[in-house]
């Protein structure tokens, strides 16, 4: 399952991120790597973007970003 599909309300961890050089490091510099838990807090009307809390902050990240982190 990836970021994208988790459903509202629920704690995910992430078990690995897809993609390549800079597009995986910028979404690691934002807090998310292996292991770490994520709480969905809201998707946009759209789906675009997800709110999420990670690491003790609120992150918003876009649904193409999201749908590079595989989660369980």
């Amino acid at each position: 399952m990836t970021l994208g599909e988790a459903k509202v309300g629920s704690t995910v961890t992430v078990r690995s991120i897809e993609g390549e050089g800079a597009y995986k490091r910028r979404i690691m510099d934002m807090g998310i790597t292996k292991g770490t838990s994520l709480y969905i807090r809201k998707v946009a009307p759209l789906g675009d973007p997800v709110e999420i809390t990670v690491r003790g902050y609120e992150l918003s990240v876009r649904k193409n970003d999201a749908e590079c982190v595989i989660v369980e």
